[in-house]
């Protein structure tokens, strides 16, 4: 698969790459970034993903975090996609909060978003065939999976159907009952249709019912987000964790908001977390 490399920096002495090709998955053009740590000059290296939230991009968090830092300090190499498919011709719609830059990390079944709005098996297809490729020091044996909001949906979603591919999750302030707030019942009635059982599989709160992970999901959450209150309550997730087994560490910030802000004061121990297991 054709790989064209856009930029390239040096970064806490390893390599921050972002890289542009066609998606067979999207029916478009896709960018992505990774940061190779500096460990990968010895051999293969663990891969976490990273999925950024409603208007991000793969820069929002490697301009932003400080996760190259982190991942350079424990050896782990970061792949931030982008959130959805962009460009000419690609459907949109007006506001931040569905279109270009909100592809909710599901398969679009309703025309016209069911061409190209295909995020979750770009992540999970697309992308990894792309690495196995042209990157030969990221290993694939070992994956995690994070997220922020929208992301922070995408990333527990797919740990729970893909566990034995993402080993590890942690999540910052995510959307994790999209089918009951305004953000993802906008999401899923425009690109999956009326509410079914089909919304069922892309909601962490009727997931986590049917599916448990050996996983420890952390989750941080700002207490002054302003989000907080209409789109990202976590109460009823967290009690069918407890219900059913899986294990969560939900931590509630004071004084934090939504910002990167808020994620750049936690990175560090969410890359531990991940650390933890995969670069055992």
């Amino acid at each position: 698969m054709s790989l064209t490399q856009v930029s390239s920096w040096t970064n806490h002495g390893g390599t921050l790459s972002v890289h542009e090709h066609f998606s067979n998955v999207t029916s478009c053009a896709m960018q992505f970034a990774v940061f190779t740590p500096p460990q990968a000059a010895g051999g293969p290296v663990p891969v976490l993903w990273y999925l950024s939230g409603l208007t991000c991009t793969w820069a929002n968090v490697m301009e932003k975090s400080g996760i190259q830092k982190y991942a350079a300090e424990h050896g782990l190499m970061i792949v931030a996609p982008d959130t959805s498919p962009r460009g000419e011709g690609i459907p949109d719609a007006e506001g931040y909060d569905l279109g270009q830059g909100a592809g909710f990390y599901l398969s679009a079944t309703q025309a016209p978003w069911d061409r190209h709005y295909k995020m979750d098996d770009y992540i999970t297809v697309d992308l990894p065939w792309i690495l196995a490729e042209h990157f030969p020091k990221a290993d694939l044996k070992r994956q995690g999976i994070m997220g922020h909001s929208m992301g922070g949906h995408g990333a527990i979603t797919l740990h729970l159907k893909n566990m034995d591919t993402y080993k590890t999750c942690s999540a910052f302030a995510p959307i994790l009952s999209p089918a009951r707030v305004p953000w993802g019942r906008q999401a899923f009635e425009t690109y999956l249709g009326p509410a079914s059982p089909v919304w069922e599989a892309y909601d962490a709160t009727e997931l986590v019912q049917k599916r448990q992970s050996q996983a420890n999901i952390l989750i941080d959450q700002g207490e002054a987000d302003q989000f907080l209150t209409e789109q990202l309550d976590a109460g009823l997730f967290l009690m069918h964790c407890r219900n059913h087994g899986q294990s969560a560490t939900y931590r509630f910030q004071p004084g934090y908001d939504h910002s990167y802000y808020f994620i750049a004061s936690f990175m560090g121990d969410h890359i531990a977390h991940h650390a933890s297991v995969l670069a055992t």
